[in-house]
């Protein structure tokens, strides 16, 4: 979906009738009714999930970032932290399409010094 706002909005919309493949189309219908009604979630609905084609690893990660979404979502709104300029959410969505959610190399550390102030060599 990266690159096709367009998409990403017709799913938001309407899961069931967005232009996507179905196997995408059950596992967002999975991790809606896990965020709406998450008592309701039954084994059938993990077991339609895998019929679509997901392993148990694909459901474990969705149930995984769903909950870690509502989590936070729950924590911003208890401590009153504030959201993004849309343009800053943009940056950020640019900078992990290129990267992923991994960050980037830590930074050097300079050379340990002596005693005297100057680097060991």
């Amino acid at each position: 979906m990266l690159g096709s706002t367009e998409r990403v909005q017709a799913v938001l919309d309407d899961v069931a009738t967005a232009p996507i493949p179905e196997a995408e189309r059950a596992l967002f219908a999975f991790v809606e009714k896990l965020n709406d009604a998450p008592g309701d979630v039954r084994r059938e609905d993990v077991e339609h999930v895998k019929a679509a084609g997901w392993s148990d690893e694909a459901v474990y990660d969705a149930v995984s970032v769903c909950a870690l979404f509502n989590f936070y979502n729950r924590w911003i709104d208890g401590t009153g932290v504030q959201g993004m300029a849309p343009e800053m959410y943009e940056k950020s969505a640019k900078r992990m399409a290129a990267g992923g959610y991994l960050p980037g190399p830590p930074a050097r550390s300079p050379p340990p010094s002596s005693d005297d102030g100057e680097p060991e060599r």
